[in-house]
């Protein structure tokens, strides 16, 4: 979900922006609550300290040993509400004269605090967390003209939303940290069939990003249809994986994940493949070559989920 937790914050924020801004104006308020939202997962770093030291392997092994060590830290410190509302302060006080002295105090009290609960690990995750969030806010105050308001609701809309997307992939977050309190100890389930409910949670993904997707598109006055070619029908191919590969699941999804998300590619691969637009799409522009992807991994996840649910698998 690391992609959905920007498209969905950007997505809300922007949507919610256009009511009362000028349409470039509510676009950058929303890529402001997309990249804070981006920020609590930068506690995936230890994952390359556990990547090193497996060494260079096959890919199984590797992405294993990128995922176990990420396991240890991973949604514990930064994925807290508590520290969301904290971080926010700390974050766009950084950018004001006036409250730079108080930014400092609050992010090197998380720090003290997060080293103090977690140990070394939890004391650089939070360090870390807290370098990044001041550096996204310093870059939107330097590129956009988003006073010190508009920043705060926007590092609150992303902040605050990122935990949520968490609870269907994986060990809740723990939403008051440092507090020893858990609001869910395990994940929402949305299905019984493992390899089904992780469709389930892959198409939720998909929705959200579509849903970034479209909130762009008629903030810029365009046509989604304008945009995706009919190459995307591609996608219908992958079908045959339902029956060559090993069903996955939340547990076991790597090979699905990699070779679906490569099904993408014929986004952006307008000359190998024979192309006609569904409305008049234009082929200089990027988003018609994301549009195409996306729209091919749609296909995809979708002529998979029928097939797995047809055949009858051993």
């Amino acid at each position: 979900m690391m992609v959905g937790h920007a498209m969905l914050a950007f997505a809300v924020a922007t949507a919610v922006a256009m009511r009362r801004w000028p349409s470039e104006r509510a676009l950058a308020f929303g890529i402001a609550a997309g990249a804070f939202a981006a920020v609590p997962d930068v506690d995936m770093f230890y994952a390359v300290v556990g990547l090193a030291q497996a060494g260079v392997g096959g890919v199984w092994e590797m992405t294993e040993a990128f995922w176990g060590s990420s396991h240890l830290v991973h949604r514990a410190v930064t994925h807290s509400l508590v520290v969301g509302i904290i971080g926010t302060a700390g974050f766009v006080g950084s950018v004001t004269d006036r409250w730079r002295p108080i930014s400092g105090l609050l992010l090197a009290g998380l720090t003290a605090v997060a080293f103090a609960e977690s140990g070394l690990l939890g004391g650089i995750v939070m360090l870390v967390f807290a370098v990044t969030g001041v550096a996204v806010a310093v870059a939107l105050a330097r590129a956009t003209d988003l006073g010190p308001r508009a920043l705060v609701s926007a590092a609150l809309v992303g902040l605050l939303s990122h935990p949520f997307g968490d609870l269907f992939t994986g060990a809740p977050p723990r939403f008051l940290y440092p507090f020893d309190v858990r609001l869910l100890t395990e994940r929402v389930v949305l299905l019984a069939d493992p390899t089904l409910n992780l469709l389930a949670v892959f198409g939720v993904e998909l929705a959200t990003i579509w849903l970034a997707g479209y909130v762009y598109l008629r903030a810029t006055d365009r046509r989604v249809f304008a945009h995706i070619d009919t190459r995307a029908a591609v996608g219908v191919a992958y079908a045959i994986a339902a029956i060559t590969m090993p069903a996955p699941t939340m547990e076991v999804s790597y090979h699905f994940v990699f070779s679906i998300l490569a099904v993408g590619m014929v986004g952006v691969a307008p000359h190998l493949l024979p192309s006609r637009s569904v409305l008049s799409a234009e082929w200089d522009e990027g988003v018609t070559w994301v549009l195409t992807g996306l729209t091919a991994v749609s296909v995809a996840g979708l002529t998979y989920t029928l097939v797995y649910v047809i055949y009858p698998f051993p």
